[in-house]
């Protein structure tokens, strides 16, 4: 009936799958957990290869790195059931009831996405309280909130899907790297008209990533947001219709010079250790965004 699948990367998962076993034991209900470690360094592989002890936990680990779409289409190959539950490893299971939301809400034309969530409490180390605030202001949302744009708001971190309808979209792996892999598949499941019920089921995010770190993903995904542009595929989000209407005005040559003045101080800002207003960091993509569109 349902197959929990965990793509896993430099993260110690054996906390989640033992909530995420207990709960399936509970429910009574055909069910595997499967993880695929992408090439992750040794101490996790060693630490994550206890879970293949349990009953109905899948383990296996590939040998090279495929990327973050990649391997949730691998994932796929494991699983034998019809529904499919797809979650990051960097995940904590909020909910003692998360696994009965979701088979309460099953529909064999619908998906499902419960959300993401951030501890209320900013973390004690300033190098992560980028990613905590971008995280608790821009990912953080109620399901009702969701649910007014549902395909906006979708993202691949805690999703499930009939394996019917997977097998019509799958992910792009021309995206190796990180960024709007989650944007792209939800156009896909707009394109064909598949609905997405937001519930109010949301997964804990627990891996925070320092400034450096946050900041070098951020850039890796307005690089991805670009390639994708410039293939033709038109991926909506609110930089590239902000990039557009630059251009519609002819002045993308002024904004662009103007922004990589001022990246530095930019740059500065956002990693200054206190709390930092977003829109410097949508001024930072931006500025990258128009320098990855015209190289």
């Amino acid at each position: 009936m349902l197959s929990i699948l965990i793509p896993v990367y430099n993260f110690d998962v054996t906390h989640l799958v033992t909530e995420l076993h207990r709960q399936a034991e509970e429910l009574g209900e055909l069910y595997e957990i499967c993880l695929l470690d992408d090439a992750s360094d040794e101490k996790f592989k060693v630490k994550n290869r206890e879970v293949a002890q349990k009953t109905n936990v899948h383990y296996e680990e590939l040998p090279q790195n495929i990327g973050r779409s990649a391997i949730r289409n691998r994932l796929v190959e494991m699983a034998q059931y019809d529904y499919l539950l797809y979650m990051d490893c960097d995940s904590g299971v909020l909910m003692p009831h998360y696994l009965k939301t979701y088979v309460k809400a099953l529909h064999p034309k619908r998906l499902l996405y419960g959300g993401r969530a951030y501890l209320p409490k900013p973390p004690s180390d300033p190098q992560y309280l980028l990613h905590w605030h971008y995280g608790r202001q821009r990912e953080q949302q109620d399901y009702l909130e969701r649910q007014k744009n549902p395909y906006h708001s979708f993202m691949t971190n805690n999703f499930l899907i009939p394996k019917s309808i997977f097998a019509s979209i799958t992910f792009d792996e021309s995206l190796r790297t990180y960024g709007h892999e989650d944007t792209l598949f939800g156009m896909e499941l707009a394109k064909k008209n598949i609905e997405i019920q937001h519930l109010n089921n949301p997964l804990l995010h627990l891996g925070l990533e320092s400034m450096a770190v946050f900041l070098s993903k951020t850039k890796m995904a307005v690089c991805n947001l670009a390639q994708l542009q410039r293939q033709g595929k038109r991926v909506e989000t609110r930089l590239s219709k902000t990039y557009a209407l630059i251009a519609r005005w002819k002045l993308l040559f002024v904004v662009g010079w103007g922004l990589k003045l001022y990246r530095p101080f930019i740059l500065k800002y956002l990693q200054r250790p206190k709390l930092v207003d977003l829109r410097y960091l949508d001024l930072y993509k931006l500025d990258l965004f128009i320098e990855a569109m015209h190289k």
